[in-house]
Formats: structure tokens, sequence, C-alpha cells
């Protein structure tokens, strides 16, 4: 069954559950489908739609996918003949993201509007019952916001390394970010506020989101597990178990966020050379499509790793 939290939100939203009615197209939506935290695109994978004053998500996937709903047309049960259930003992359904953010609502509540990027994906979800924020949407959330409204963003550099964090300055201003300032940990990043923390493991764990990810997928939603020294990271399996570990020069650019905040996103790595290797993933080409990513050894890692776990 879908996670509590959503389904008591589509149920309460039930009464106005219906398919958003359109008119012109101002502009285009980016709707991709996938499979297994984005391994595998379905159908036609990655298209573009023009989104109307009125359209909805759901909306634009009936367009382009054949779907079956429930609850009153209000929650997707199947895409493309793959439904939610049990697969292999373990339970499985369909999530969506707009703009890297997990949606809080049901996708014929939530509008789509012009230059969204709308992803769904079909996976797992006994170990981390929900993804809050995931990268495979870059430039955004940074560029779009979220339902219209853009987020300030803000850059946290921690460490001496001043050329790495140059450069993430440099790449969100070159993806489009427009209201990029400089902030320190101790600043609360704000509902309605993006961050970018920039650093060693070691340094930005001060900080309480961030240091989420020592808990687990369960706490952040990331299948990454660093160590309190920052000397290791460990990247996890989609049951949560160690597949591989980053040791000296290793990265890890991931997101997560907590309720009613904006989204947290962690370019980090064991030492500055692993920062400046994560530093060096931030494009839209390396994040695609993939929930979190580890380098190792100048090679990513799409997060959780493919495959059983095997250990350090």
């Amino acid at each position: 069954m879908k996670r509590a939290a959503l389904l008591v939100c589509l149920l309460a939203a039930l009464p106005g559950c219906g398919v958003g009615e359109g008119e012109t197209a101002p502009g285009e939506v980016t709707l991709t489908v996938t499979r297994d935290f984005g391994a595998e695109r379905l159908g036609e994978g990655v298209t573009e739609q023009g989104a109307s004053e009125g359209d909805t998500v759901m909306r634009l996937l009936q367009e382009s996918h054949a779907v079956e709903t429930a609850y009153g047309g209000g929650f997707v049960r199947e895409i493309d003949g793959v439904g939610g259930g049990r697969e292999g003992g373990r339970e499985v359904d369909w999530f969506y993201y707009v703009n890297g953010i997990e949606a809080p609502v049901g996708a014929a509540e939530r509008r789509a509007l012009p230059g969204d990027r709308v992803w769904w994906d079909h996976h797992v979800w006994d170990v981390a019952q929900r993804e809050p924020a995931v990268v495979g949407s870059f430039p955004e959330p940074f560029v779009s916001g979220v339902e219209g409204k853009r987020f300030p963003v803000r850059l946290v550099c921690e460490g001496t390394e001043e050329r790495t964090c140059e450069e993430v300055a440099t790449r969100l201003e070159d993806a489009g970010v427009e209201q990029l300032t400089r902030a320190v940990l101790e600043q609360s990043p704000g509902e309605e506020i993006a961050r970018v923390v920039v650093g060693r493991w070691a340094d930005v764990r001060r900080d309480a989101i961030v240091r989420r990810l020592e808990l687990g997928p369960a706490a952040s939603g990331v299948f990454a597990r660093p160590s309190e020294s920052g000397e290791e990271i460990a990247l996890l399996d989609s049951a949560g178990r160690p597949a591989r570990t980053l040791r000296a020069g290793g990265g890890l650019v991931a997101a997560t966020s907590v309720e009613a905040q904006g989204p947290t996103w962690i370019v980090t790595g064991t030492d500055d050379a692993g920062v400046a290797a994560a530093a060096a993933a931030l494009s839209e080409e390396r994040l695609q499509e993939k929930f979190a990513v580890g380098v190792d050894a100048g090679h990513d890692v799409a997060l959780p790793v493919a495959g059983p776990g095997t250990g350090p």
C-alpha cells in the first residue's frame, strides 16, 4: 500500500481529484518515467508536453502513458502495466517528484507548470519510506522552484578549499540560478529557501539536516551513510546494505529535506579531493535520473547501488 502520509493527503482531497482542464499550451513540461530508482526508462522515457492553465501532473501523465488510477482518480495504481504491490517479497509503488522534490499531494491535485520537470519512478520503499529530495532533475529545483515560485539559493561553504566552492557557484550560475547568496551553516534553511552545502563530511556534518545521512536512508532518504569521522562513506543498495565504500578521494552529491524546510543539497567528500570530485559531478548530464551520486575513483555510482550489497 502507498505510504500512510501520502494516502491521508490523497483521501482528504478526493472530492476535488479530477483531472484539470486546459486551453492553450504556453510552455512545456518535461515528463520522465522510470523504475528502480531511475535505472530503467519506461515507454519513451522522457517526453516534453505543452502545459496549459489548469493542467495537472496526472493529466500530462495520461496523455503519454497508459495509466490506471485508484481513489477517485487521484492515485496512480499502474503505469504502462507496471503496478504497485510486492516484488520479490518487498513493497513497491509509484512515486513522483516535481523539480527534484517529492510531491506531498496526489497527481490529480498537483498543477503542472511550464518549465517543470516531473519524474515518476517505481521502486521499493521498505527501507526508505520517502526520498524527500533527489538530484536527478538538476538544475531544478534551483531554476524554477516549486509551483512557479523560485527558491532563493544559499551556498554554504565549509573548510578551506575555496576553489571548489567557487566551482559550485559557477556551475549553479551557469545552470540559470539567479538568486545565489553565501550563507553559513548556522542559518536556518527556511521553508522557501534551498541550500547547497559544500565541504568535507567532517566539516558539513555540523549541520543537523546534513548529519541525518549518518542515520541511513530511513532518516534522510539518501542511500549513503557517512562515518562520523568522514573518512569513509558507505554507498548502500536498495535494501540499505553497504555495497561499496568511498575512502580517500571519494565524493557524494545528494539532497534531502525535513518537514517545513526547503531542500538541502550536499556536495561533499571524504577529503578535499573528494569534495572537488563531487563538485565536478554537478551537471545535468551526470546527475540525470539519479536519486544521488557517489564518485569513486572518477566513476559515478548511482544510488542506491544496483544489485546486492557486498560489504565494504
